[in-house]
């Protein structure tokens, strides 16, 4: 396998300065829309990326769940690798990527736990085997086996049978709360279409920059 013959030359968009909304959330919305009507497999996936106690960088994928005007929410254990990292320092950057329309989103800010009444009501939402999940997993911990957690499961379905499951209070929502985010549209030749949007004494500012 030879790595150096694959190659893509992007041509589907591009992307101009004059053209593009000057919040970059309601450009992220924009996208994301347009991403949602071309049928794209997990179109909400990002990967995020935090840091350890070593400031080491590690990342994951995670799912999008809401994007507001304050900026873009998941949800996730607390006590899991990234949510103990969060607490320990709040700078993440996360990324999305859509290749079927040659595009990325990069975006780098603060991250901190949305409310409890918001990640009651997501938790209410969801269909009861992931409720249960919630409450099976130690998440990031090492488990000796499947079995292990299968038996957690087991426990958890009978505990909470026939009743509302109440969220764990190990679980919750995040919003990362941005403060740099940049637009990649694909181009040919790699001379990408790069603007990046910068907050700068309470308003955005928007540059291009080079490929």
């Amino acid at each position: 396998m030879n790595l150096y013959d694959i190659r893509t030359d992007y041509k589907s968009h591009t992307l101009n300065k004059d053209e593009v909304e000057k919040n970059p959330i309601h450009q992220f919305q924009k996208w994301m829309n347009e991403a949602m009507k071309a049928d794209i497999g997990d179109v909400n996936a990002f990967t995020l990326a935090t840091v350890d106690e070593k400031n080491h960088p590690t990342a994951r994928m995670v799912l999008l769940k809401e994007v507001n005007d304050y900026g873009f929410v998941f949800f996730t254990n607390y006590l899991s690798n990234k949510g103990k990292q969060m607490g320990e320092n709040p700078f993440v950057a996360i990324n999305f990527f859509w290749k079927e329309l040659e595009r990325q989103v990069r975006i780098d800010g603060i991250v901190e736990k949305i409310s409890e009444e918001d990640s009651d009501d997501y938790f209410n939402s969801r269909p009861r085997e992931s409720q249960i999940g919630a409450w099976a997993s130690p998440q990031s911990s090492i488990i000796h086996n499947r079995p292990v957690l299968e038996s957690r499961v087991e426990f958890y379905t009978e505990k909470f049978k026939n009743k509302t499951i109440p969220r764990p209070p190990q679980w919750g929502g995040y919003i990362v709360r941005p403060d740099t985010i940049e637009f990649w549209q694909g181009r040919p030749s790699r001379l990408h279409d790069r603007l990046l949007y910068e907050w700068h004494d309470g308003h955005w500012i928007i540059e291009r920059l080079a490929p």
